[in-house]
């Protein structure tokens, strides 16, 4: 980390200044997408001190250059449904940063898909991949194309043809993407299997989450979950506590969710409440783990059917009403949003300790405030959800070398990584004058890499 301070240092108020003028050229350039402005304004207000002491970013445009797409892609999607009825979805690629290394990020299939979540998802993941020590940059992608009701045959079709676009804009040295909301192993198979048609080639490190079979990696599926909770437990040890005999409440009961339910659970914790996009389920024994997976990953049913194999446990409609459950841990993990200022107040007068982000942006603006000005322990998503892409990284190494880890193996070079994100965050928080911050930490040590590398490579 480069944080030597120049002897020109200017004042706060300019630097201040100089911050403000730039979100205001993004959201001028960026109207309408909201989602775009918050990732923006969140990381933008965190960098202040580091441009007032190194004006050098400043001079340089770095951060003119860093909010503004290397490329944005966008483009049609058209498929044939289990009917015979031409259907038409848009889908999306950004290209935000390759300072470091070649694109990273998922591909989410959700009909919110726009071009402002893609932006702020490609926004976040230049500094989250920056954090993880692997050499990759910041990308994202989707379509609005929803996957939930559809036959395994619509599936192939929609992907196959999202595919025959998005190969002409990726390559395992170019932008590499992986799975997120929406896009699992089946539909990282289908890519894949239509890129390899496509190329004639077998470039294995295109896509990661691929399945062990053909390229994949262990521990990858775990490594999103997995991490939130290794760096939640670092936060935790930070403080003198631990997962043991906590109370933890995991939002969604995709991937990520699964898997960090798994962990915490292994470090002694009870987890007593997951959900999906309907409602969630309280079950005070602790959540069966295996009830939910097969439904969720194998039956493809919803999470309110948990209730008729538990009949003590509760369920209760409505997405985020999940935050009312008392609880010493919440890891959010389900989407965008989803704990807003009256729910952080909420989980705060119910005497939450800790929060581990483990999706992207879960939590808003006024959330992350009420949650730091109570003093609980919080772990922003581009630090604490960094495993993912992380074990994706690894997963290329991999590729590159023909060669595969065990899973221990991986899982070894996971919990390091997560420890040293950690560190390194809350270091930068103190060395620019906010100790104990991790928003502020993570957001210093994931620019400070990227902006060295782009004031070394010139104005490009």
């Amino acid at each position: 980390m480069n944080t030597g301070i120049l002897s020109s240092a200017v004042s706060n108020e300019k630097a201040t200044q100089y911050v403000q003028e730039v979100y205001e050229t993004v959201v001028k350039r960026n109207l309408h997408e909201s989602e775009f402005h918050q990732a923006v304004k969140e990381i933008l207000e965190c960098l202040t001190p580091v441009f007032a002491k190194q004006p050098k970013y400043m001079e340089a445009g770095i951060l003119e250059r860093i909010v503004e797409p290397e490329r944005m892609i966008t483009f049609r999607v058209p498929w044939v449904d289990d009917q015979g009825k031409t259907q038409v979805n848009r889908g999306f690629r950004v290209q935000f940063n390759s300072a470091i290394g070649p694109y990273k990020g998922g591909l989410r299939f959700h009909p919110s898909v726009n071009a402002s979540i893609i932006k702020f998802l490609g926004f976040e993941q230049i500094f989250k991949n920056s954090l993880t020590g692997q050499p990759i940059g910041g990308g994202k992608g989707g379509s609005d194309f929803n996957p939930k009701g559809k036959s395994d045959g619509e599936i192939m079709r929609f992907t196959q043809s999202f595919m025959t676009e998005l190969y002409r804009h990726i390559g395992p040295d170019t932008d590499v993407p992986a799975g997120d909301i929406g896009v699992g192993a089946r539909e990282i198979g289908y890519l894949y299997g239509q890129y390899k048609r496509i190329r004639g080639a077998y470039e294995s490190g295109v896509l990661t989450g691929k399945g062990i079979v053909y390229g994949g990696s262990l521990t990858r599926t775990e490594a999103t979950g997995f991490g939130c909770v290794y760096f939640v437990n670092e936060m935790l040890k930070s403080a003198g506590l631990s997962f043991e005999g906590k109370k933890v409440v995991v939002s969604g009961s995709g991937n990520v969710a699964i898997y960090a339910i798994k962990k915490a659970t292994q470090l002694g914790a009870k987890v007593v409440a997951c959900s999906d996009s309907n409602g969630y389920i309280y079950d005070e024994n602790g959540i069966d783990l295996k009830t939910v997976q097969r439904l969720k990953e194998v039956e493809r049913k919803r999470i309110s059917d948990y209730i008729i194999e538990h009949p003590t446990a509760t369920y209760v409609e409505g997405f985020n009403k999940i935050w009312s459950i008392p609880c010493d841990i919440a890891l959010p993990c389900a989407t965008q949003n989803e704990i807003d200022e009256a729910a952080a107040k909420v989980l705060v007068a119910n005497g939450v300790k800790a929060v581990g982000e483990g999706a992207n942006m879960p939590s808003t603006l006024e959330a992350i405030e009420v949650f730091i000005q109570a003093n609980v322990l919080f772990g922003p998503a581009k630090a604490a959800n960094a495993g993912g892409v992380a074990v994706s990284a690894l997963e290329m190494a991999q590729n590159s070398s023909r060669f595969a880890w065990t899973f221990d193996e991986v899982d070894d070079k996971l919990q390091t990584i997560m420890k040293n994100i950690y560190e390194n965050s809350m270091h930068a928080a103190a060395e620019y004058g906010c100790p104990g911050n991790l928003v502020v930490g993570s957001n210093i040590a994931g620019f400070l890499k990227v902006a060295d590398a782009m004031l070394a490579q010139g104005i490009i």
